[in-house]
């Protein structure tokens, strides 16, 4: 270990708190989240199968865009 993996350690502490705060304030307006054209939604009687394509798409997508700005500081 060294001081620029506890620095990593932080700041990625400090994003999880921050969609933690925004979850927690804006939940009534994040209904569409999992809702996305392309996530696949199965349900039956005794049966429920989802698959969040786009929704993961754009998480790995706004994940990969915070870490190339982090790279760039």
């Amino acid at each position: 270990m060294n001081k620029d993996t506890g620095l990593y350690l932080l700041v990625i502490g400090a994003i999880i708190i921050l969609i933690g705060v925004i979850v927690y304030f804006f939940h009534d307006k994040l209904h569409w989240i999992g809702r996305l054209p392309g996530d696949i939604r199965v349900e039956r009687k005794n049966f429920r199968l989802y698959i969040p394509i786009t929704t993961m798409l754009l998480c790995s997508l706004l994940f990969s865009l915070i870490l190339y700005l982090l790279r760039k500081l």
